[in-house]
């Protein structure tokens, strides 16, 4: 079984029965009462579905609750399932598979970006495992001049996948490196950029500027490209992964996430509430370090397992 299908030591559905129903049958034989329903707000919160996802949960449960809709405990968890699947599913509707990166024709450029400290040089480094074992070839841009080793490390990586390998000197422009990094890949007959930003935080404007610089001179150069701009948050922070999606998408538009650092069902709902407020889809999945943890997102898979009866 993979790491994306494996089980939660407790699941949000659990937690829901556990702490808001206490026992989902009182649904059948009277409806949720008030105390059950501040309850199970507060689960939901507390696994960030967010004000607005929460409340549009609760009052669907309680209008089907009304007309007789939910017979059975199994009958609350598929109302919960179904609309929480088609909130994660709306924002990738028509669109490719999420492990589907987008490219031009002559080559695909990728542009990753993220805060420090979650986990981005190694979401890199993984993504480009995956291109490799399908086939293409893959050049790494390390465009973080700033963070001391940050050059290495992404080195060092490229080596280990078999990528090849563009970098700057300390302190140069990254957009510069980004450059450059395009006429390599070309030379080389690379399919494939994958463009490792520096980490900043959402608040440094300058930084934020630095982005839209490197992106700008992109398209330049490729036309159509960047063609996937991939932020990678650590999902155990909470809310601040909507915080650091509306900046960053306000900078530049997103075309996804990658949920680095996943610890299975903890923060169940922080996908749902960037799908629901702003409509970026979760591409990826970070389930560990090695070079095969990174699985393609599946709305189905997440929510079957969030709504485990463990």
């Amino acid at each position: 079984m993979s790491r994306e299908l494996e089980r939660p030591k407790r699941s949000l559905w659990r937690r829901i029965v556990d702490f808001a129903l206490m026992d989902v049958n009182t649904i059948v034989e009277g409806g949720i009462d008030h105390d059950a329903i501040e309850r199970l707000e507060r689960v939901l919160l507390e696994a960030d579905f967010g004000v607005d996802v929460t409340l549009e949960l609760v009052s669907e449960l309680e209008r089907a609750a009304e007309r007789g809709q939910i017979a059975t405990p199994a009958d609350l968890r598929t109302l919960l399932s179904e609309r929480i699947t088609a909130i994660l599913s709306a924002p990738a509707a028509g669109k490719p598979p999420p492990d589907c990166l987008a490219r031009g024709d002559e080559l695909g450029i990728v542009l990753v970006l993220g805060v420090n400290g979650v986990g981005k040089t190694t979401s890199v480094a993984k993504l480009a495992h995956r291109l490799i074992e399908a086939g293409d070839r893959v050049l790494l841009a390390a465009a973080d001049t700033f963070r001391a080793g940050a050059q290495a490390q992404l080195r060092a990586w490229a080596e280990r996948t078999g990528a090849e390998f563009v970098g700057g000197a300390e302190g140069a422009d990254p957009a510069a490196v980004a450059f450059d990094a395009v006429e390599a890949a070309r030379a080389r007959g690379c399919d494939w950029v994958l463009i490792d930003t520096a980490g900043r935080l959402h608040t440094q404007t300058d930084l934020m500027g630095e982005l839209v610089k490197i992106d700008r001179v992109i398209a330049r150069k490729v036309p159509g490209a960047p063609h996937e701009r991939l932020l990678v948050v650590d999902v155990t922070s909470g809310q601040n992964v909507m915080n650091q999606a509306r900046r960053f998408g306000a900078e530049l538009e997103l075309t996804g996430l990658v949920f680095a650092k996943f610890d299975s069902t903890a923060r169940a709902g922080t996908a749902v509430a960037v799908a629901r407020e702003l409509a970026v889809p979760v591409r990826f999945l970070g389930t560990g370090e090695g070079l095969d943890d990174l699985e393609p997102f599946s709305a189905e898979a997440y929510v079957e397992k969030a709504l485990a009866d463990e």
